[in-house]
């Protein structure tokens, strides 16, 4: 269980308020100390569309420079180039600057070592010792700069992965781009595969006008009338750089994170048995089709699935709730890749979206984000989880891979965990019926509000999601 909150890194990279946390003076820290952490190289450097994204590239990029280190600035692009393009060009790294799905005034970083993964737990430990004592080069040693545009070059070889000899459907999907920079690339790999596209919230804009940047239930849900009512198969979200992808069909609505992992599981499996990797937040319909299918599950840490492939050497996908690895594209999330691999299958079988998914199980499930004052996060986070140990460690097993989470004998489940990049208590459930995930999510909920009760504060919001 994790004690405190490092300084920097969090759940996935670094995020905070700009510029109270993120801002120019520590971004040029950063690049000095990616140089003394990787020695000097040539860096891949990207943003997202966030107001403040290039502003801080800039100073990331200085850093870098007067490190000794040379910068190869690809500029606005999709999270998922910016990784493809370390290993495409053998750099020695890359850096993204993004908040990825928080608010506007939020924005931070991701490191990526030269494989085009992202830098691991360990690594991060090292990085927030060496930000603070980076140096500069000689005036004689500073590197070079220079541009790269490779988004033609990124459809090109994901096009030639993808590309299906077979075509049985040409899906019509609604693409909404959250109006980031992942409409520069997504429109044109699912066209060229195949498919036939319409674009919303297209225009890029880092204040992200047309919806809030988290593709998740409560913000898609409105686009479902909109959805059914064009006759399309689905419309596929992404977040505000594009790791993430939500989906909804026109039958069921937003499609729970957990039977996309398990659909693509299933067809992962069919061509190659080995490890699937997930997040611990993932529920029962991921473990019954890959153990249906002879794969062997392991959970492991929210936002930390990249880390697995160095433990589990077989492992032949990771997931988590919006994202998804598949090892033989590369070693990093791109949600872009998981929108073309999703257009491919309804192109090959000849069947919607709507359709392919009757074959996955489905539980319902909640998903409650309470917002909490900051410097409180942790200490609410720890007596809520012993006080969930003493009412259920006699009655069903406990994990403690990632925050706390408790499996019934009936297989429902909860796990509650410390937000790693926002004021959040984060909590998860499944169950076998609507009612009895009711029930637990309630008592849980109840028990979290007299812990913030004893205080004297109240939730300064709850954001949920129970999906049947």
């Amino acid at each position: 269980m994790v004690s405190q909150l490092p300084k920097f890194f969090g759940t996935a990279g670094a995020r905070g308020i700009f510029p109270s946390k993120i801002n120019p003076e520590l971004m040029v820290k950063v690049g000095k100390a990616v140089t003394q952490f990787f020695g000097r190289s040539a860096f891949s450097i990207g943003y997202d569309a966030r107001t403040t994204s290039r502003a801080l590239g800039l100073a990331l990029m200085s850093g870098v420079l007067s490190s000794g280190s040379s910068v190869v600035d690809i500029g606005l692009t999709p999270i998922g180039v910016l990784a493809w393009s370390v290993k495409k060009y053998r750099l020695g790294g890359g850096i993204y600057i993004t908040a990825s799905h928080n608010p506007p005034q939020y924005n931070g970083f991701k490191i990526y070592g030269k494989n085009g993964d992202e830098v691991t737990s360990s690594d991060e430990e090292i990085l927030e010792e060496v930000i603070e004592k980076s140096t500069y080069a000689d005036w004689s040693s500073v590197g070079s700069y220079s541009t790269l545009n490779p988004i033609d070059e990124y459809i090109h070889d994901l096009r030639s992965l993808l590309s299906s000899s077979v075509h049985r459907y040409k899906p019509k999907i609604i693409l909404d781009t959250a109006n980031g920079p992942t409409v520069l690339a997504a429109p044109k790999v699912l066209v060229d595969i195949g498919a036939s596209v319409l674009v919303t919230n297209g225009n890029i804009d880092g204040r992200f006008p047309g919806r809030y940047p988290e593709p998740r239930p409560d913000v898609l849900e409105p686009l479902h009338p909109v959805l059914t009512a064009s006759g399309y198969d689905a419309l596929f979200a992404f977040d505000g750089d594009g790791d993430r992808l939500a989906v909804l069909t026109p039958t069921r609505g937003f499609v729970k994170q957990d039977r996309l992992i398990a659909l693509l599981a299933s067809r992962i499996l069919m061509d190659r048995k080995g490890i699937v990797i997930v997040s611990v937040d993932c529920g029962n319909a991921v473990r019954r089709v890959v153990e249906s299918l002879g794969g062997n599950l392991v959970l492991y840490k929210l936002g930390k699935i990249h880390e697995a492939f160095h433990v589990y050497g077989n492992a032949v996908m990771a997931a988590e709730p919006w994202k998804f690895i598949d090892p033989r594209w590369g070693l990093w999330i791109d949600g872009i890749y998981q929108a073309a691999y999703l257009t491919k299958l309804m192109i090959e079988e000849g069947r919607s979206l709507d359709q392919i998914l009757r074959e996955i199980p489905d539980f319902p499930q909640a998903r409650y984000s309470i917002v909490v004052p900051e410097e409180l996060k942790i200490e609410v986070f720890k007596e809520l989880a012993e006080t969930m140990k003493s009412l259920y460690s006699e009655k069903a097993v406990l994990t403690e891979i990632d925050g706390l989470r408790i499996d019934f004998e009936d297989s429902s489940w909860i796990l509650v965990r410390a937000s790693g990049t926002e004021p959040k208590i984060r909590l998860y459930a499944e169950a076998t019926s609507t009612d009895k995930l009711k029930q637990l999510v309630d008592t849980v909920l109840n028990l979290l509000l007299k812990t913030l009760k004893t205080r004297c504060i109240e939730p300064l919001s709850i954001e949920k999601s129970f999906l049947s």
